[in-house]
């Protein structure tokens, strides 16, 4: 794999960083280090971009990844992975490069109320599929990163994709057609959001089954 961005000296994080640099070197090895370094710089590199920048830098970075179902990685069903959890195994499944857009966007300063992830089906996959959309306003359609497409595009644009539901930190929208949906609050669908986000916020790690490191 080729990182976008040059590994900077560890003097360059902050206390908070190089503390998730230690704690992601140690449980998942040197180059999920380096991986951490990378995300860090891009982080520090956009922090005063336009919008639009922080969408095509953070999408083309994550999509850099391999795609990986989680019963590969996890070994269960439908995990979802935290950042630091998707840095360490090098890998992830559509909701796994889904979350690690959105936090990073977030901790760009994006306001929440412009980013949701969303599920959609797949009508060329025939299966369920997550992406998360950007809307630059609420009247506006919505533009879709998705690590299976490179561009970021207009909903309107993504005929192959029908959405289903989509949600951000606090709430869920039951979707009608692209781009709007009905606000429909807590849902029992976001338990693994809530797991999700408690794991995040508590910086803990799960171990992945294979590792993608290895030769």
């Amino acid at each position: 794999m080729t990182w976008l961005f040059l590994s900077p000296p560890l003097s360059a994080f902050n206390e908070q960083e190089q503390a998730a640099f230690d704690r992601v070197t140690a449980f998942y090895g040197e180059r999920a280090g380096k991986r951490m370094i990378a995300w860090r710089q891009l982080l520090t590199s956009v922090s005063h971009q336009q919008e639009w920048q922080k969408l095509e830098q953070v999408n083309r970075f994550f999509n850099q990844f391999t795609f990986l179902n989680d019963i590969e990685i996890w070994g269960e069903n439908d995990y979802w992975a935290t950042p630091s959890e998707f840095l360490g195994a090098a890998g992830g499944d559509c909701e796994d490069f889904t979350i690690a857009k959105y936090f990073s966007l977030r901790e760009l300063g994006i306001d929440d109320q412009k980013l949701r992830l969303v599920y959609v089906k797949s009508l060329n996959l025939n299966q369920f599929h997550m992406v998360l959309a950007y809307y630059a306003s609420p009247s506006e359609v919505p533009v879709l990163l998705d690590n299976l497409v490179p561009d970021i595009k207009p909903a309107t644009e993504r005929a192959d994709l029908l959405p289903v539901y989509s949600f951000n930190g606090s709430q869920l929208w039951l979707m009608k057609q692209q781009g709007q949906g009905q606000l429909a609050g807590q849902s029992s669908r976001l338990k693994r959001w809530t797991n999700l986000r408690e794991r995040f916020e508590a910086q803990t790690l799960a171990r992945p089954v294979i590792n993608l490191d290895q030769p």
